[in-house]
Formats: C-alpha cells, structure tokens, sequence
C-alpha cells in the first residue's frame, strides 16, 4: 500500500502541476480599423482596471498604451471600469464643400462605442478610425442623483514609442522645436511631432461647449497628457467633451490629408451653403471716408471683394461707452457702403468682445439695416468654457442675419464651418503683422493649418512706402515673393491680403498682379514638396487654372517638383512671379506638362508663386 505521506505529496505536487497551466485570463482588446486596414485603435481595461489605448499604423506603434479618462465629481472615469457593451458601425460619406481645399470632403471611418462603468459613473468612449487617423470623445449621460456636474481634468495621454520632438506654441507664439523630454511649457492644439520616420498631428474637433485644452508633459518622458488651460468643465444633462485625434504620416507634408479632419466630426448645417456666403479677399481701410472710398475703387480695379473697417471705427474698442451703432465722425459709413454696393465690393465691420457680449442682439438687425456684408469678431475668449460657449450662439446670430464672419485673436477652429458655414476664417495664428520669419512661416503648413483656415493677414510693402511709418515696427523678414507664394500655400477663403496697405501708394501693377488673380477657395489642393520649417510647394486649381507657392525657410531650397497633378494629355504655359534679387518681382514664362518636373531653386527667406493654365 502506498505511504500515506507520499500519496498526499503526489496530490500536491499534482495541484501545483494543475495551477500552472491556467494563467490569468488576459484583459480583453476592443479594436476598431481604419477602412483601408492600415490604421488600429485598441482598447483595454488593463490588469489595474484602468482604461487605456493604444495605436498602429501597419505594424508600427503609433502610441503605445495610453491612459484615457476625466475626473469627474470626484470620480477618476476611467480607472476600475467595466466595459459593459460593445458596438460597431461603419460609415461613408462624401461632402461637397465649396469653401475649402478641396471640392469633396470624404469622411469615411470604422466606429467603436464602449458602454462603460466607473464606480458611480456611467458613461461612453466614441472611437472613429480613418484611413491615417484615430479620434475619441467621452461621452456622459446625466447621472443619476445629480444634475449637473464638473470635470476638474481630463486624464487622456499620448504615450509615444520613443523620443520625438513637439513644435510647441500657444496661441500666438512662435514655434520651438523641443524634444518632448524636454517639454516645459505647454503646447495648443494642433501639436505636430515628429521623430524622423511619423509625423504626428494631435487635434481637436467639435469644441463647442469645453474649455481650452493644452499638452503638457506626462509621467514619463515620451508621454503628453490633456491639461486645461484655466478653468474646469462644468456639465448639465446629456455631456460631451470634443474629441480627441491623432493624426499620421509618413512625411511632412503627407499630414496636410488630414487639414480637413475636424470638418468631418461637426453636424452638417440644415442647408446648402447659401450663395451669399462669398469667399474673397479684402483690404483693410483707414479709418476715414476719403480711405473707405479710396479702398473700394482700389478693390474693384484689383479683384477684391470686401473692404475692412477695423477697430477703432466706433472708438476705442475696448470702452464700454465706444458705441458699436454709430461710426465715429471721420467716417461716413453709409455713403461708403453704397458706394462700395455700386462698385460690388462689400464692407466687413470689427466688432469687440466688450460690444458683442452686451450688445450683438442689436447691432446685428442693425448693420444687416446699413447694407454691412461681414463682422469681424475681436477678442473673443477661447480660453473658457464660457467663452468658447458662447461663439455658435453668435456665429448662428450672425449667420441667420447673413453676414460673413472671421473670428480673431486666440481663437482656433474645430470644425464649426461646417455647421456654420459663414464662419469662413479666423486668427489663432501669429500672423504676419508680427513679421514672422520664414522658419515660422514654413512651420506653419505643417503645424496651426490642420486645423483648418487661419487668417495671416498679410502686409504686402507699399511701393512708395516700405515700412517707413510708425504702423511697422521692423521690415518683412521674407521676400516679396514669399509674400505672394504664402497666399497659395495659406489656406483661408477670406483673405485680408494688403493689411497695412494704403492703396494710393501702390504704383507698380506688375507687383501685385498675382494678388489680383489668386483666388481663395479651391477645386483640388496637393502639398508637392515640403520640410517643417525649411520648405514647402503647394499647388492649388480652381476650374482649370493651377496655383502653385513655393517658400523657403531660413536656408536656401532646391530641388524638382513633380507636375503629375496636370492632365497628361495637354500641355500648359506657367507665369512665374520671383524675386528679382533687387527686392522686387519678376516675371517669366515657361512651358510644361504633367510628364515632366519643374526646377526650383530659392534663396533662403525667398519664395515663387505660378499661374499654370493650359496651352490653346
């Protein structure tokens, strides 16, 4: 008979034999791909209870496994969650947009929505994936016991699978190259990453009812986390946040696909574009009749749809007795609007914050009264949550009473074009008011312009006066043929392109004869060539003529670009406008055709602008 002592060892050591063979079942991975399967997003409750995500392109890590989540009353939503529901669903769409890049918006993804459960908190992730792209929101029904509630933070992170370096900015700064080791400061959105082989664009989309949100530094050395800018979030019944994209590329310029991108998360507006939203460019008048009157006539020989009155027309903008329903007396605002209406040049008024939070429901019957086309919004707050709350009210109050609209100071798009489509522009850009320098103007392609339009207004050089008066603070830093190139390569359908231009002291029509063609909305749009910060080509159609902008950065450019966007059976002349190497523009002519390249070679801080139509 067998030991009794043995047997009982046998057993255990049976026990232990057993145990080893049943691991711990690994978390579940919810996952949603792009519709071209080259994009992934996964989705887990890790072994801590805490959801997370992380993102392929192919087989290559994107962001490795990322935190997600917000605290909300006291509760971290995420952390000891229960995935409760999974649901999956497929869309396909094509926009036609007539204020944009590009005739067509194609707003294909594959959709992931996970019912969860955080302690008390109920509530949803929304993943989209599209072809390059991940994009997620959270999304809180009203809880139960409660009716309003307050998100202190956001936990979301951006775990990156190495070192990568951010062109941080806010607002309207400049860009500084940074290691994101390194990161001190906060960066806005769109945050644009590289580390030589991906180029990252981290956005938002949808931003109607938040407050500002910035990347700062994680926990460890390769992560970003979501931070508010200044205050908490407060939510009331059925909430949700904006989403959250990420964006890649294999090459620089391969991210401007994406510039489209917070368009296609916006609820369509409840009917076609309107034909009196008209994309064009402006010029911006002094602040008297003899200027109004002077600003027409020159608009009207020079392809120029709009004339600006900007702050002061009223007095000074930010006192509360400055009265926004009457111009002040060196301005005879109706004699220059019927003027302009006889001329078909239309007059845009700037208003401020102070006069548009207590007085936009009476100033807009008013100028719609007067024959007023457009507003400009200054000084708006896109920092809060009451701030940016406010805007589509005004947008939809200034869109039902007809009026173009551009939005300027620190405010950044996020797509609301698309539900008001008479929101053709706005600023959150350092503009060339500032006299930026080339790296920062061919930063800018790669970086603040996906997001959407942004509105530089340029400062062309008066002929007769370069920069002499006390409204220049320094000379351009780039050439005049960047300054031609750039309103290709800028995307924005209302263009301010003589910023500071008094149009009596434009004497040399050969100059600015470009500005007179260009338009600024388009057919079809190809980023051609481009470096961050060193170089970018653009080529641009509207029916079928082609414009292309070529910029250098700091350093002198050369290289070939393609010509495969022309028809390959046709053959086309090229108008070329360059520098002249005297601080002017010359003009040549060049023929080609799509099985060809075309040489370029610009001096550092240069730039050539093209007008390519086909042979007769």
């Amino acid at each position: 008979m067998l030991n009794r002592s043995l047997l009982y060892s046998c057993l255990i050591s049976l026990w232990f034999i057993s145990l080893a063979g049943f691991s711990a079942p690994k978390p579940t991975i919810y996952q949603a791909v792009s519709p071209n399967k080259n994009t992934r997003i996964e989705i887990t409750v890790n072994e801590q209870k805490a959801l997370t995500y992380r993102m392929w392109l192919a087989n290559e890590p994107v962001l490795n496994w990322s935190s997600l989540g917000l605290d909300l009353n006291g509760v971290a939503v995420g952390q000891n969650t229960v995935v409760k529901k999974q649901h999956a669903s497929k869309h396909t769409e094509s926009l036609a947009w007539r204020l944009g890049e590009n005739d067509v918006i194609h707003n294909n993804y594959n959709e992931l929505t996970l019912d969860c459960v955080s302690g008390s908190v109920t509530y949803q992730l929304v993943t989209r994936v599209f072809d390059g792209s991940v994009a997620f929101r959270y999304m809180l029904p009203k809880q139960t016991g409660t009716s309003a509630g307050l998100i202190r933070q956001e936990h979301t992170t951006f775990a990156l699978p190495g070192a990568f370096t951010i062109y941080q900015y806010n607002e309207e700064t400049v860009f500084t190259p940074t290691p994101v080791s390194d990161l001190q400061k906060t960066c806005d959105f769109p945050a644009t990453l590289t580390n030589g082989k991906l180029f990252l664009s981290i956005g938002e989309a949808d931003n109607t009812g938040y407050t500002k949100a910035v990347l700062a530094k994680g926990a460890t050395p390769t992560a970003l986390a979501v931070a508010f800018r200044k205050d908490s979030v407060r939510t009331a019944g059925d909430f949700q946040t904006p989403w959250r994209t990420v964006s890649v590329a294999t090459s620089a310029i391969g991210l401007h696909a994406f510039s489209d991108l917070p368009l296609r998360f916006c609820p369509p507006s409840t009917q076609a574009v309107p034909d009196w939203i008209k994309p064009g460019k402006l010029i911006r008048s002094s602040l008297t009749t003899q200027g109004g009157l002077n600003c027409i006539d020159f608009a009207a020989s020079h392809n120029l749809q709009y004339i600006l009155f900007d702050a002061g027309w009223y007095g000074a903008e930010f006192r509360t007795t400055s009265d926004p329903m009457q111009p002040i007396p060196a301005i005879d605002l109706p004699k220059v609007i019927a003027y302009g209406k006889s001329k078909n040049v239309g007059v845009i008024l700037y208003v401020n914050r102070v006069a548009l939070r207590t007085r936009l429901d009476e100033i807009l019957p008013l100028y719609k009264k007067w024959g007023v086309v457009g507003l400009k919004f200054g000084f708006v707050d896109g920092l809060t949550q009451e701030g940016i709350s406010w805007l589509p009210g005004a947008i939809k109050k200034a869109y039902d009473y007809g009026f173009i609209l551009d939005i300027h100071d620190n405010y950044k798009p996020t797509g609301l074009s698309r539900t008001y489509p008479n929101l053709l522009t706005q600023e959150g850009i350092r503009g060339n008011e500032n006299n930026p320098d080339a790296f920062h103007n061919t930063v800018l392609p790669f970086t603040r312009f996906l997001a959407g339009a942004a509105d530089y207004t340029f400062c062309y050089p008066n002929t007769n006066r370069y920069f002499t008066d006390n409204l220049y603070k320094s000379k351009l830093q780039v050439s005049k043929g960047q300054q031609l190139a750039l309103s290709v390569v800028y995307f924005s359908p209302l263009q301010a392109i003589f910023w500071y231009g008094n149009p009596t002291d434009y004497n040399d029509e050969g100059e600015i004869e470009f500005f007179k063609r260009v338009p600024t909305v388009w057919n079809e749009s190809h980023y051609l060539a481009g470096e961050i910060g060193q170089f970018i080509s653009v080529a641009r159609r509207q029916g079928n003529v082609w414009y292309v902008g070529s910029a250098a950065g700091l350093t002198d450019w050369a290289g070939n670009l393609p010509l495969s966007f022309l028809a390959p059976d046709k053959r086309y002349q090229a108008t070329i406008y360059e520098d002249d190497g005297a601080g002017s523009i010359q003009k040549r002519v060049a023929d080609m055709g799509a099985d060809a390249s075309f040489p370029i070679s610009l001096k550092a801080k240069g730039g050539q602008a093209m007008i390519i139509e086909e042979k007769p």
